[in-house]
């Protein structure tokens, strides 16, 4: 009997152990420990409702009961496709840490809402947990993260099943999730910048859009401001798919960004795209059609975007098919301006002349970088494929390539551009000079005719009739007629000096140079100043030319002589001075010519007259075209001293 006791004992203790034992998990379990990571297909399980049935944890059981939920489909990203009904994820947990936890549900994803339900044990209704929306910033979340974020507690070892209820109207449903605890969540945000490589992303995109506006600010090239717009709706796109934007801007920007709608800032850079794409090929240069084909797309893009962000949020509200019709809509056209911007290369690299072919070569390489990065993007977004090649994702390392070696391009375009600007330069200052030079050489030529004119008509004649006028017949006649006579011949003849005085100087000072070979710049000082200098008639000019000058070029030396010419005409005939210098000094870079006299001076700010002062005027004209300067100095009654320097 003993026996039969003890081996009853022993059949009922493995009992008892079992019915302390919790029970035994579902094979599909997540077991959440302290680090969780996907993938996920495994143990998430989905189902679509339409938007309009009532948002309960009870529904989401009904629809599990009546066997509506399907397994998620493998891959690192949960697609689905382009939808407007509410999604349901559904997932059997259990945790296996040994102290209460709190766990999170995140979606990296923009959502309209998301709400948590929460089974207990699997078994009673499953209660409303938490609610959350993607249309606020992070800092106003009721888990202020980037990402939309679902709390909540489990006991040790406890048992549950969770739904996630989201709605989501944006096009297609691509919902990248995790599910792990709040530390182990917390840990992987504050390293996200980081491991996802947005660091070097964002550094990428800010230095390219600077570098445009540095070269815009040089060459006033629109292109470099359609480059900056295309960076800034891309990176701004990027910023939405990674819910960095959340964390960057402040409320309004943030909302504007989700009311154009993310796939709209996409339409924007892609349009900006395709206008740097046109200039950069000189469409407009042979090019009509393809020229206006780029500006219809790219106004059919900014159409779309505008028309999005200004009917897609009436369209969510108030139902319908109006909304399904935005989005397919905005994807097609999203399609046909990426696919637009490469056959308008292939067009020009195909039929374009020789240099537009090689333009079309430089740019293919950069936009084929974006082209495969957007489409590996846009096919996961709808769902097509589940390849995911790098962090964050193709789009952005695309563009950043893209980036990459289209500022490389524009440096380059922007260097060439500077040479053809200096060439041009180079050929303005080279016409110029020639102009200057036969400008110069007629007006020599014009005043040594008229000097000639003066010298072998005017003066011969003057002479003849100053000796006609001291012949003896006019002599007699004085002498016999009243003194009155005798005076006005004394006035007359005072003026006839004066006249021929006045012709000599102006014929001597027309001349260019003096009269037969050009003499050296010393001598043909010196003669010009002996030539005016008389003592009985005017002022005494005396002379001083460093022997240095002679070498000079000739053009110079002429240049200088007919500057001292037009000085020297101005002192004799309006300084009244009884003394002028004349002083050519040869230095190391410069020539310097000083024209000094003793005479009535001038105030050298007031304005010169309107028919006066031709004469410094055309010694400063002459003086910048010569890139020389002049500096005057004088004051009234204390004669005057001009000082013309000039490069050699």
């Amino acid at each position: 009997m003993r026996y039969l006791l003890l081996f009853g004992w022993l059949w009922l203790l493995p009992l008892g152990a079992a019915r302390a034992r919790p029970p035994t998990p579902p094979p599909d379990t997540l077991r959440l420990q302290a680090s969780n990571d996907g993938p996920w297909s495994p143990y998430f399980a989905y189902c679509f409702d339409p938007g309009a049935q009532p948002l309960r944890g009870g529904r989401a059981a009904a629809l599990w009961a009546a066997g509506r939920f399907r397994p998620m489909p493998p891959g690192r990203v949960f697609q689905a496709g382009f939808t407007r009904d509410r999604l349901w994820l559904r997932a059997t947990v259990v945790n296996t840490l040994p102290q209460r936890t709190r766990f999170v549900w995140s979606l990296y994803a923009f959502v309209d809402s998301a709400a948590l339900f929460v089974q207990p044990g699997g078994r009673g209704p499953a209660r409303f947990e938490v609610g959350t929306s993607g249309r606020v910033v992070a800092a106003a979340r009721g888990f202020p993260a980037r990402a939309s974020c679902l709390p909540f507690w489990l006991e040790a070892h406890a048992q549950a099943v969770v739904y996630l209820a989201v709605e989501n109207h944006t096009g297609a449903t691509y919902l990248p999730t995790d599910l792990t605890t709040v530390e182990d969540f917390l840990a992987y945000e504050q390293a996200f910048f980081f491991t996802k490589r947005w660091t070097w992303l964002l550094g990428l995109y800010l230095g390219s859009g600077l570098l445009n506006l540095v070269l815009f600010a040089f060459l006033r090239d629109r292109l470099h401001l359609w480059y900056g717009a295309y960076i800034l709706f891309g990176t701004w796109f990027l910023l939405m798919e990674d819910g960095l934007d959340a964390w960057l801007l402040p409320q309004p920007l943030y909302t504007l960004g989700w009311r154009l709608g993310q796939y709209s800032l996409l339409l924007l850079a892609l349009a900006c795209q395709l206008r740097v794409l046109s200039r950069f090929m000189r469409l407009c240069q042979g090019w009509p059609r393809l020229h206006r084909l780029s500006w219809g797309l790219s106004g059919l893009a900014a159409l779309a975007a505008l028309t999005y962000g200004l009917l897609a949020e009436r369209a969510r509200r108030a139902g319908g098919g109006l909304l399904p019709a935005l989005n397919g809509s905005r994807e097609v056209i999203l399609w046909l301006v990426l696919v637009g911007g490469g056959l308008l290369l292939l067009a020009v690299g195909w039929r374009g002349r020789r240099v537009q072919r090689r333009l079309a070569a430089y740019y293919g390489f950069p936009y084929a970088c974006f082209f495969l990065g957007s489409l590996n993007f846009l096919l996961n977004r709808s769902g097509m494929v589940n390849i995911h090649l790098m962090n964050p994702n193709a789009l952005a390392w695309g563009l950043a390539l893209e980036l990459v070696l289209l500022s490389v391009l524009l440096t380059a375009r922007f260097r060439q551009a500077q040479r053809q600007n200096a060439d041009q330069r180079l050929r303005r200052l080279h016409e110029r000079a020639t102009a200057g030079q036969h400008l110069i050489g007629a007006q020599d030529e014009e005043r040594e005719a008229l000097a000639r004119e003066l010298h072998d008509a005017l003066a011969p004649g003057l002479t003849a009739l100053h000796l006609a006028w001291q012949g003896r017949a006019v002599r007699e006649a004085l002498a016999h007629g009243p003194p009155a006579l005798a005076e006005a011949h004394a006035h007359s003849a005072a003026l006839l000096r004066q006249l021929r005085y006045d012709v000599r100087t102006l014929s001597h000072a027309l001349l260019p140079t003096p009269p037969g070979a050009p003499l050296p710049l010393p001598d043909a000082v010196t003669l010009l100043a002996e030539t005016l200098s008389l003592p009985d008639e005017g002022p005494l000019v005396t002379s001083h030319c460093d022997a240095a000058a002679a070498a000079l070029p000739l053009p110079v030396q002429q240049a200088a002589y007919r500057i001292v010419a037009e000085l020297l005409h101005n002192a004799l005939r309006h300084a009244q001075a009884r003394h002028v210098q004349v002083a050519v000094r040869r230095l190391p870079t410069t020539l310097r010519l000083t024209v000094e006299d003793d005479g009535r001076g001038f105030d050298p700010l007031a304005p010169l007259p309107p028919r006066g002062g031709l004469g410094l005027r055309g010694v400063q004209a002459r003086t910048g075209y010569l890139r020389g300067q002049v500096q005057v100095r004088s004051q009234p009654g204390q004669g005057t001293s001009i000082t013309v320097e000039l490069p050699v």
